[in-house]
């Protein structure tokens, strides 16, 4: 017989009532709870969930009002809004049966009940039960979602030599549920990589849930990964469902993984060998599927060995390593690069999108780009907003402090005339942040001359 009702709990101060329910319903249900004293309802709720409450409306405190019933169904709903709970009582009253649908009761059934009735009534409130959970997983998926929409995956493309191979090894590792660990510099794209896995993977239609390891203190890591039952801590005002929960089905993304502390490092572990989690002020584990992505740009093998980063825990995480190449690794990819940032910013700022000269493209060539592709989008969204030029010019962007280019230091060692105006002209708009005026007036220049130099230069 199918077991379509759940896990069921009964609370009545009748011992018959009790063992009656149970041996009719357990052939319905997946579990069937009964407790006789309503006074451990708090402890039970705090420790388990249930599909369906059945609760007495009358205890032997007060055998006629519902009273007392009316209490701890208000007691159950402040705990759990979303409780289904049907009530039950021998008296058929009207008032009493329509009073405590009013107060958040699911139905209502009389004593003795009529078995093929009573199963009916919990089938409807177990339909009932399935759809707020269905409603509840949309709504945690669509805000997860909505946070996703300015997130932009067409990034992932390039012609160098390093991004061909990170790409070949993605088509390989996507579309399996292998755990990937993502190296690389700050800036370097590795949500933006996290997010293309998940959208080839076969949990495309599922979750992706992002989370910055590096901001969570000791404090709050257990609640934010894990959740909490309302009431677990001070501040815990409502339950909270963690970011494992929110994955369940879907994509997990563990970003900074290596700024973690020793001690949170064995709870993640632990959660990650279980497959489960739970929350904060309970005692019921969650069972949890989710596929995990880290990643850091810390040297977690040196760090293994340094004793700051468990070596059980790196062996989970980095089933396959995926390495992100820095921007000054693949120059190739630059003109890719700066036409779509460029169109993303003429989208955003509402005016036509700009281009590169190609003088201006063999600037941001000759930069070095510690901040990577981070840096070069706030570059070209900054000359999108200043520059007045619709092909963007080498002047636009002074404030890259070029005048610290990998070939600065010969340059100043040289007594060549053109060496020695060059480096001076660069210094001068560098300190003007790429301004021609003020820099011209600096060198006592017209701006005609200060741009003929600039030419000359290639600057």
């Amino acid at each position: 017989m199918q077991q379509t009702l759940g896990k069921i709990l009964i609370i009545d101060d009748n011992e018959d009532v009790l063992f009656s329910a149970k041996m009719l319903l357990k052939k319905y249900a997946q579990q069937v709870l009964i407790e006789k004293d309503p006074r451990k309802i708090p402890f039970l709720l705090n420790h388990d969930t249930y599909d369906l409450i059945l609760l007495d409306m009358n205890f032997s405190q007060d055998t006629t009002s519902g009273n007392e019933g009316f209490y701890w169904l208000k007691e159950i709903l402040a705990r759990d809004p979303s409780a289904v709970v049907i009530m039950i009582t021998a008296f058929g009253d009207v008032e009493m049966a329509v009073r405590a649908l009013k107060e958040g009761a699911t139905d209502f059934v009389l004593k003795p009940w009529q078995n093929e009735k009573f199963i009916a009534t919990l089938s409807a409130a177990a339909k009932l039960k399935m759809s707020y959970k269905e409603i509840s997983t949309l709504k945690k998926t669509n805000s997860a979602l909505a946070s996703q929409l300015n997130q932009n995956v067409n990034l992932v493309t390039g012609q160098s030599p390093a991004m061909q191979q990170l790409l070949h090894l993605m088509n390989r590792v996507a579309r399996t549920d292998a755990d990937v660990l993502l190296l690389g510099e700050n800036g370097t794209g590795k949500e933006v990589i996290a997010r293309t896995l998940h959208q080839q993977s076969g949990r495309a239609d599922k979750v992706f849930v992002s989370v910055d390891m590096g901001s969570l203190t000791e404090t709050l890591f257990e609640s934010e990964l894990f959740g909490h039952k309302k009431g677990a801590f001070t501040d815990a005002k409502e339950d909270r469902v963690g970011r494992f929960e929110m994955a369940n089905g879907g994509t997990l993304f563990l970003d900074e993984i290596g700024n973690l502390s020793m001690a949170m490092q064995a709870k993640l572990l632990t959660v990650l060998q279980r497959r489960e989690v739970i929350r904060v002020g309970t005692g019921q584990p969650i069972p949890i599927n989710v596929r995990l992505i880290c990643a850091t740009n810390m040297p977690l093998q040196q760090m293994v060995q340094q004793g700051k980063f468990r070596q059980d825990l790196l062996y989970r995480i980095n089933t396959i390593e995926l390495h992100l190449p820095p921007l000054r690794e693949r120059l190739e990819d630059l003109p890719l690069l700066t036409d779509h940032f460029l169109k993303r910013y003429a989208q955003k700022y509402k005016q036509a999108a700009k281009t590169l000269s190609a003088s201006a493209l063999e600037r941001l060539r000759r930069y070095d780009w510690p901040g990577n592709i981070r840096e070069l989008e706030h570059v070209l969204e900054r000359a999108t907003i200043i520059s007045e030029n619709q092909v963007l010019q080498p002047q636009d962007f002074f404030f890259l402090q070029m005048a610290q280019p990998l070939s600065a230091e010969p340059m100043l060692q040289s007594h060549n005339l053109d060496d020695v105006e060059k480096a001076t002209v660069m210094k001068a708009m560098g300190k003007h942040d790429g301004n021609i005026s003020k820099a011209a007036k600096e060198l006592g220049l017209s701006r005609a001359s200060l741009y003929r130099r600039l030419e000359k230069y290639g600057l």
